[in-house]
């Protein structure tokens, strides 16, 4: 799965603060991420983020 940092994930579960929206910070063997709702940042493994990840938003890039 491709996610890069920036990149925005819509999650399966919410977050116990009730938001489903992330931005991830870092990505390697374990993703950093922090939560849209309540601004808590979380590092949890790859296997365990890509099988929850629902959609990925990404930002728009401008071409200049």
């Amino acid at each position: 799965m491709d996610v890069q940092p920036g990149d925005k994930l819509i999650m399966k579960k919410p977050h116990p603060c009730g938001a489903r929206e992330f931005a991830v910070l870092r990505v390697g063997m374990d993703f950093k991420i922090k939560c849209l709702g309540c601004g808590r940042e979380v590092m949890l493994p790859r296997n365990k983020v890509e099988k929850n990840i629902k959609k990925i938003e990404r930002p728009e890039e401008e071409n200049v």
